[in-house]
């Protein structure tokens, strides 16, 4: 064997690897900057937690238009339903119905109340109706720290709330249709969890998305949330863009001709 021609031939043969790999890196990484930017990619399924973390961003004014838009229900709670602090939140529904079992005496009355919040989990929002409850309070203090240690979002409670002071304080928020002092104890009977319920008016089902903010609430459909989110985004943007143009035309009127949104 010619060992001076071995020598000759190999660094070259080095090289010539060498850039067959750093031809196939390229080939491989340029198919999957192509793949990345497809649609196949970017339009996949969000996550649970990733979709909710969006519609913590699109104001619920624009998610109710879109939903009225999309489904031609009103999906959003009445001015009667207020949060005892200024805050926004988005989580899916865990829903509780109370009913009026006036003079029980059963220590069991509402365990099962008890148990479907210990069942919750972080972008939980706590959904309850309290049959006539406008002048009962449906939570308070200690079921309001229960929910925040177990990461729950919010709560919404058809119905009232107290312990308002210690709630503020720990920082968790509730929205709810008054604020009263009195208990559910010996007055409610624990009705069902993870059930379909209607709260102050807007029927809920377990795993919808609940949106809040100062503006109110509403429930999102989780069959329709993807499609809700889209056009509440569209909407957010363009009532957003609209706000420096109606500054500078000192004109309402020529902005909504130039984004057609009011």
């Amino acid at each position: 064997m010619d060992r001076s021609r071995l020598s000759v031939t190999l660094p070259g043969t080095r090289l010539s690897i060498v850039l067959f790999l750093s031809a196939l890196c390229t080939i491989a990484g340029t198919r999957w900057l192509l793949w990345a930017q497809s649609p196949a990619a970017t339009d996949k399924p969000a996550t649970d937690h990733s979709l909710i973390e969006e519609f913590r961003h699109v104001e619920v004014a624009s998610v109710s238009d879109a939903l009225e838009q999309l489904t031609g229900k009103r999906m959003y709670m009445s001015h009667r339903m207020q949060p005892i602090f200024t805050t926004k939140f988005a989580g899916f529904a865990r829903t509780v119905q109370l009913k009026k079992d006036e003079g029980n005496t059963d220590p069991n009355a509402l365990s099962g109340m008890l148990a479907a919040i210990d069942q919750g989990s972080p972008d939980s929002v706590y959904v309850m109706a309290v049959e006539d409850g406008a002048d009962i309070a449906g939570m308070g203090g200690l079921m309001g720290t229960a929910m925040a240690a177990r990461g729950y979002t919010g709560a919404v409670i058809d119905g009232g709330v107290r312990d308002v002071a210690y709630l503020r304080k720990i920082g968790f928020p509730v929205f709810a249709t008054g604020i009263v002092p009195s208990t559910s104890v010996h007055h409610y009977r624990f009705a069902g969890a993870q059930i379909p319920l209607l709260c102050d008016g807007v029927p809920v089902n377990f795993g919808d998305i609940v949106v809040a903010d100062s503006d109110g609430v509403a429930v999102v459909p989780r069959a329709k949330a993807q499609e809700v989110l889209t056009l509440a985004q569209q909407m957010d943007f363009k009532e957003h863009s609209m706000y420096p143009v109606i500054e500078k035309l000192k004109s309402i009127v020529e902005a909504v001709k130039q984004f057609g949104r009011l």
